[in-house]
């Protein structure tokens, strides 16, 4: 049973994430009869550390307390700030011995450091996938998950997954009444659906200078349409052979990939700035039904239409 818990603070660690492990591990929360655990905010000089935000974290253990955590946390830190060598070494021993480790972000790195990664699904925070498994070409990344457990080595992605991620471990130690009781009292959801693709930013429009330029206008501006690749060249003067080979030329792409991709870019933009039914949204970007809407959005993004609409609706402003 997990109950004793040590936090890394590395020179040029993030505080939001620092402070998600101090948060959810460090807290007394025996009021509520929640579980308390031995928990220690350790460096490797056992003194203060610089973070990235201009300000001193002071610990009062040195790496000599990693010995017998049962779970290890490492924050994200500024990649350009060098680690002690040791670090990773401590990070290989821990896990050699058990203890489970958990990174939130650009803390995975560290773990790739240590080799913990070799041979592991993982994940970090989506900007820095690509970078990870540059540098650790055995560690199998993942890019669009909020976390994934490969027990003992647990990896969070990029900053408020870092909540999700530890959760996850409450509630795989503790069970879900625990971890839904910790979640409510930090006014977070103690579970949100889908991965890292429903918050990355989405991509402007392109200036296009290929051929197929005035028909992919044309298409966007017939999203509700019954587009087929015959409609599709048609418009564009060219058999439907000759516009499929050209269109995944100058895409990248085939068209209905291309299409349905434009279409769940329009129901996200419904989703997040208008309250209309689920049917009126499937009829106006041309997915017909809701059956048809929820899957090709699911698959795109990993998460239900509602899901998404909970998490980025704005209301109407009063004007």
């Amino acid at each position: 049973m997990l109950s004793d818990v040590a936090v890394l603070a590395l020179e040029g660690s993030h505080a939001f994430e620092l402070g998600v492990f101090c948060e959810v591990f460090g807290i007394d929360r025996s009021d509520d009869a929640l579980p308390v655990y031995d928990f220690a905010l350790v460096s490797a000089t056992g003194d203060t550390v610089p973070t990235r935000h201009g300000f001193d974290v002071r610990t009062s253990h040195g790496l000599e307390r990693l010995s017998s955590a049962d779970l290890i946390c490492v924050p994200a830190y500024d990649l350009g700030v060098p680690q002690p060598d040791r670090l990773a070494d401590e990070l290989r021993a821990a896990a050699e011995r058990g203890a489970r480790v958990l990174s939130i972000c650009t803390g995975a790195f560290l773990l790739g450091e240590a080799g913990l990664l070799d041979g592991r699904r993982c994940t970090t925070h989506w900007r820095y996938t690509e970078e990870l498994a540059r540098r650790h070409p055995r560690a199998r990344v993942e890019s669009d998950v909020l976390y994934v457990d490969e027990d003992p080595i647990i990896t969070g992605a990029g900053t408020a997954a870092g909540v999700d991620t530890c959760l996850h471990v409450v509630r795989k130690e503790h069970g879900s009444a625990v971890a839904n009781a910790i979640a409510r009292r930090m006014v977070a959801p103690p579970h949100r659906e889908g991965g890292q693709r429903q918050y990355r930013e989405r991509p402007q429009p392109r200036e296009g200078t290929g051929s197929l330029t005035p028909v992919l206008a044309w298409i966007e501006a017939n999203l509700d349409q019954n587009l087929t690749v015959e409609a599709m060249a048609r418009h564009a003067h060219l058999s439907p052979r000759t516009f499929a080979r050209r269109f995944q030329q100058e895409a990248g792409t085939t068209p209905l990939q291309w299409l349905t991709g434009q279409r769940v870019l329009l129901v996200q933009h419904h989703l997040e700035t208008t309250d209309d039914p689920i049917t009126a949204i499937a009829r106006r970007t041309g997915f017909g039904t809701v059956d048809n809407l929820r899957h090709h959005f699911a698959r795109r993004l990993g998460i239900t239409p509602q899901g998404y609409r909970r998490t980025f609706r704005t209301p109407h402003q009063e004007s």
